[in-house]
Order: C-alpha cells, then structure tokens, then sequence
C-alpha cells in the first residue's frame, strides 16, 4: 500500500471527541497516513483551524439537551425526533466520502452511521469511545438509560472490528464506571490509554492558582460568582478562570478571566488545584500533571458522575453536585482537595501511550498498511 487513507468521523457534541482524533491525526501524519475528517458543529470548525486535513461536514446523529443547564432526558428526546432522518442522512455522506477518497479504513469517534456504511462497504471499521453504559448520579438506574446502553453494545458488538477506549486499562480506568461488556466481546475492547498532546510533556509545573475550567451551562454561573467571593474571603487563592461563556462575573483582586487562550496547558501545570467538570479530556490532562481535581457535577449528565465516582476511589480528587453546591460547601471542598495527597500516576502516561497503541491496532486491522 503506498499511503493509507483513514476517515475519521467525529461526533460533534463537546469538544473531546475533536480534540483526541486531529491529536491522532497529526501522530498518522508522521507516519505517512491521509487523514481525511468528517464532522459538524464546532467540531467541524475545530478541525479546520486544528489540521489541514480535507474536512466533510456530515450530519448531527447525537442531539444533547438540558433545561437550565442540566442535561434533560425529555429535551433530548424532544430535539431527538429528527434524528432517524439525520442518520440516513450521515449514511449517505459517509457513503460518498467512502466511494470518493478509497478510504482503508474508518475510525467513527461516537457517530455511528458511517460505521454502517463502512460495514457493507468491507472497508475495516475502528469506533472509539469512552462509553458504552450510561447512568448519573440522580438517575442511576433508569429504564431509559438501560435500554440505551443495550442498543449502543448491540452494535458495538457487530459493526466495529475493535471499540477503542482512550483511557487507562482497568483498574485505573478513569471511565470505568461507564461501561459494561461479556466475556464473548472482551477481546474486541482495547484500553489504548490517553490520547495527549506531545507539547504537554514540555511544560514545566508550578503551583500558583486556582484553575477553573468547569463550563458554562446557567447553574453554572453562580458558581463562578461563589468563586469570585472565595478568593475575596481568602488572599491566598488567585483564582483564574478559563471560559469564553457570558454572564461571568467581573473581575476582582484574586479572580480573573483568561477567556480563550492558544494553549491551557501552561495554566493547568500552574495550578495547586484543577476544577473542572467530569469530561475525560481536561481529566487525563490535570492527572499528568499531578493536580488536584475537584469536579463539579451536573448530576443528571450520564457519563461525568461515574468518572467523578472513579476520580475519588483514584485518589486523584473530589466531586461535589452542582444542584446542591453552596459558597461554604465550596470553600470547604477547595481546601479539602488542595490537602489531598494526590496519587501519582505518571508513570502510566508512559506505560500506555494512546497514539502509540492505536497504531498498533490499526497494524492488525490493516496489516498492509506499514509496509
């Protein structure tokens, strides 16, 4: 094979899904491997500011929705509607970029019609996620989310030669909690480890400030306000929020906005404690740098409870619920968590290189590829 083409297909709620394929794409590139993307949203736009990568935009297969800045089942059902018309839609584009680019094999990072097309296509399929059982800390054992998590393991368990999971193999799988496969389909799950960019590794650590980088959902904005009103209360905490949302409080003595910034990395290493929510991204990259995290919890959010649960087992921080969270509760949990003796993990960073592993796996599925 003289240069391997690869499609990613790139799920577009957040940005981790992003973040993790063009980190992926820039390792295939020095390998010699075209990488080709399809995506929507602001995953889309990502990517064309992240690479120059060819990008299609394909259609929306996941809709999220909350009410008041909690995630809401009914809502999501609502704006769900649609969603059978979106996937025929997804197919259809999938099947062109399938037929148009001579793809070698398609890695779908949650989107899920692609994987379909590639299927009848013969061309090998690779799905990566962090998920594939579903709960949350209001709502852990919900018909609904049973009956979900069935569906996504029925076809993980058809579609893909192998489910990717870019995080730590158990026991410190820090998504843990959100999955759930049998022994039949054990072999086709593959903790490759986390997928991080290599300038982290660069980046001298400190400890200086508060970073607080936890979204900005609306009951979130109080909680920027309580945080503004801590470091008041107490000089010693120079909070510095990362976050580009409206409705932020004005900057104080102690308090300041950094809004978008080219990389966190520097200001994340600079910390004496990370808060942030339960995504796994912003998780694996406080961890490295062997910071606290303290978690703010939308508790009805199905997947960032569980990582909050496996964070605190870790050692690696705490977890407080954001419907519940009061100025004192918080400034107890910051002090708390700045105490912890935080459980040293970097050694795994090394021993299970994300990039590193999906290539070895991509050597299995495509064997003529390296050669």
């Amino acid at each position: 094979m003289d240069r391997m083409n690869i499609l990613f297909v790139v799920c577009g709620e957040g940005l981790g899904h992003a973040s993790r394929s063009t980190k992926l794409a820039k390792h295939l590139k020095e390998r010699g491997v075209n990488c080709i993307f399809a995506a929507y949203g602001k995953a889309y736009s990502f990517i064309q500011n992240q690479t120059d990568c060819k990008v299609y935009e394909i259609s929306r297969e996941v809709t999220l929705e909350g009410t008041g800045g909690y995630f809401s089942i009914t809502e999501t059902l609502k704006s769900s509607l649609g969603i059978p018309v979106s996937l025929v839609k997804s197919f259809a584009t999938a099947w062109k970029i399938l037929k148009t680019e001579n793809i070698d094999a398609v890695v779908c990072d949650t989107m899920f019609a692609a994987g379909v097309a590639a299927k009848i296509r013969k061309v090998p399929v690779i799905f990566m996620t962090n998920q594939n059982y579903f709960s949350s800390l209001a709502e852990p054992d919900v018909w609904y989310w049973k009956l979900f998590g069935k569906v996504i393991r029925t076809y993980l368990s058809i579609i893909p030669k192998k489910v990717l999971v870019p995080d730590f193999a158990p026991p410190n799988t820090i998504s843990g909690y959100n999955f759930r496969f049998s022994k039949k389909d054990s072999d086709r799950y593959v903790f490759i480890g986390p997928i991080l960019d290599p300038e982290i590794h660069d980046v001298e650590t400190s400890e200086k400030i508060v970073f607080a980088s936890f979204g900005g959902e609306p009951f979130k904005m109080p909680l920027y306000a309580m945080l503004k009103d801590i470091s008041e209360m107490d000089s010693s905490l120079e909070v510095e929020v990362f976050s580009t949302s409206p409705g932020l409080p004005a900057e104080g003595e102690n308090f300041k906005i950094a809004g978008y910034v080219e990389s966190i990395f520097p200001y994340m290493a600079s910390s004496k404690l990370a808060i942030i929510h339960g995504g796994l991204t912003s998780l694996h990259e406080a961890i490295y740098f062997g910071k606290p995290v303290l978690l703010i919890i939308d508790p009805y959010h199905p997947e960032q409870g569980n990582n909050g649960r496996k964070v605190e087992e870790l050692g690696c921080g705490m977890m407080i619920r954001g419907d519940s969270v009061t100025k004192e509760s918080l400034y107890e949990a910051i002090l708390s968590c700045m105490k912890m003796d935080v459980a040293d993990m970097k050694g795994l960073y090394a021993e299970e290189c994300g990039a590193e592993n999906f290539c070895r796996v991509l050597d299995e599925i495509v064997p003529e590829w390296n050669k």
